[in-house]
């Protein structure tokens, strides 16, 4: 990589990740707001998407997560870990990554832990990374496509959708979740 172009991903790559430690983060109102958001967006584009939620053991609601890259890529996200309707617990998406990448994007992202073992692996975590600690099927969605919620076997789903930016990547590889205090009371392990 020429010199340019490391000092301007450096720089966009700081940007990213520095707001994990610069308060720069949302507030619990924000996040709850745009999880809300996020949820019914996804209710609207994908019909099946609701009934999945209703079997889903956990929903993890990343709203506007920012992917951005000049040859190296990060991403930077905050949002909500929602257990039988309520907020339990605040997290944090972390990723990098190397390539063929220019542009940037803000998406939502939203986890589905179909099964109590894959949700209660999830929380119990320091650091959960999609592709790594759990394999995440990700549900593409469209203009004539439709989502058989009897035949979805997979402990993970995942949904990326509201790509506005010049950089396509529905892959959640690579991506790292944290827990972060925002203030909601944790619930019991959903054994």
């Amino acid at each position: 990589m020429n010199q340019p172009v490391r000092s301007i991903a450096i720089v966009l790559l700081s940007f990213l990740l520095g707001a994990c430690s610069n308060g720069y983060g949302a507030s619990k109102t924000e996040i709850d707001a745009k999880v809300k958001a996020a949820l019914q967006q996804l209710y609207k584009e994908v019909p099946a998407g609701e009934d999945l939620a209703r079997k889903a053991a956990g929903i993890l609601v990343i709203p506007d997560a920012i992917k951005a890259g000049v040859g190296l890529g990060g991403e930077y996200g905050e949002g909500a870990l929602i257990v039988r309707g309520r907020t339990v617990q605040y997290y944090r998406v972390t990723g990098l990554s190397i390539g063929f990448q220019l542009g940037g994007q803000a998406r939502n992202e939203v986890l589905m832990f179909m099964t109590d073992d894959a949700l209660n692996s999830f929380r119990q975590s320091d650091g959960w990374e999609a592709g790594v600690d759990g394999s995440v099927a990700i549900v593409e969605f469209g203009v004539g496509k439709t989502i058989d919620t009897n035949n979805i076997k997979d402990p993970i789903i995942g949904f990326v959708f509201g790509n506005k930016g010049l950089m396509y990547d529905l892959s959640l590889e690579g991506s790292k979740y944290w827990r972060i205090n925002k203030g909601a009371a944790p619930v019991a392990n959903t054994n």
